[in-house]
């Protein structure tokens, strides 16, 4: 984190400096975010009976209202529906592990609390045998484009479904909790994510797909490429300019 600020001052000494080094803790701190959530979903699937559960169970609900900071014309993304967008009787297909089946899954409709607002984040993530998945969106007001250099490491700007993008690597943040309430951080495992524009125009916010593999190998950019391209299109709203 202190790699992307200080990348951002240097790089952003005119007028958007400030945007640029506040986007940078709001990009990494609501990615940070979606990734310690997952944590649970893995322990769950380590514990969980040998055989598969079965499919996804999404609930038919929606958010009774949308959260504040979604901008007007912007249509919310609720959790209920990236869970709909990942329940797909070929998600297995796709990953390349035909005949798997969802170990867990879990998200929600939260918040992150960023520069003293409530930023919405809802997010989903299904667990499978081999990979966990999970789809999330962001609310902000910071385009995708640029936001590689503010990412650094391996991040990589790209176009992805006609959208600005970023491909780049990160770490989950699973913990152990021990017997006396304590908890250990672990190394976390390999993860490739894909930042995608919300819309054509980039006009700010953007959607976020992760994978990482259970058994700690880095996940295959071909698999998440593909994954992507045939699940972010069935996103509520995709086609038009403000989905």
């Amino acid at each position: 984190m202190g790699e992307s600020a200080e990348r951002a001052g240097t790089a952003g000494k005119g007028p958007n400096a400030f945007l640029q080094i506040t986007a940078a803790f709001a990009v990494v701190g609501l990615l940070a975010w979606g990734l310690w959530t997952q944590q649970k979903h893995d322990r769950a699937r380590e514990t969980a009976v040998a055989g598969p559960t079965g499919p996804i169970s999404c609930s038919a609900s929606t958010p009774k209202a949308v959260p504040k900071m979604v901008r007007a014309g912007v249509k919310y993304v609720s959790a209920n529906q990236l869970c709909q967008v990942l329940n797909r009787p070929d998600l297995a297909t796709l990953l390349g592990t035909p005949g798997e089946r969802a170990m867990s899954y879990g998200g929600g409709d939260d918040s992150v609390a960023l520069g003293g607002a409530d930023l919405p984040a809802p997010e989903m993530n299904v667990t499978l045998r081999t990979y966990s998945v999970q789809l999330s969106a962001s609310y902000d007001h910071f385009a995708v484009k640029g936001m590689a250099d503010l990412l650094g490491g391996d991040a990589r700007e790209r176009t992805f479904l006609g959208r600005p993008a970023v491909l780049y690597s990160d770490r989950t943040f699973p913990f152990v909790l021990g017997g006396d309430g304590d908890s250990a951080g672990g190394p976390g495992r390999p993860t490739r994510r894909l930042v995608v524009a919300r819309d054509p125009h980039d006009g700010g916010g953007s959607y976020d797909i992760a994978l990482w593999r259970l058994d700690s190998a880095r996940p295959d950019d071909a698999v998440l490429l593909r994954l992507a391209a045939r699940i972010l299109p069935t996103l509520p709203g995709w086609s038009g300019t403000s989905g």
